[in-house]
């Protein structure tokens, strides 16, 4: 399975919108995504998973990276996500705490 990514903004915030697998193969092109928008001045970033099938620790490690790129700019990196099987891994690994998570992209401040 293939990884996709969109990027749109909304209300001044970039929102990624990621479909298939996160795994050590495919997390990569995430990160990339993640880099490229810090890198162009944009620290408010809401990554959607409502459409992953799987995330692996690779995929987690990219998201937390992430939120330190943009914590140093002092940005925030938002999650969107009902899937009861990913949140469940967020809770288990302590993210839940970490990452604010939406319901919808609309649940995100600012949007």
């Amino acid at each position: 399975m293939d990884l996709t990514l969109a990027t749109r903004e909304v209300d001044g915030r970039a929102v990624v919108a990621v479909g298939g697998e996160i795994d050590v193969y495919t997390a990569p092109k995430l990160r990339d995504c993640i880099t490229d928008l810090v890198s162009a001045g944009t620290y408010d970033i809401v990554i959607d998973l409502e459409a992953v099938e799987f995330l692996d620790s690779t995929g987690l490690g990219v998201l937390v990276g992430g939120l330190k790129k943009v914590r140093a700019h002092d940005g925030s990196l938002d999650l969107v996500c009902t899937q009861e099987r990913l949140l469940k891994i967020f809770r288990i690994t302590g993210l839940a705490k970490v990452f604010t998570i939406h319901d919808t992209v609309g649940m995100t401040p600012g949007a």
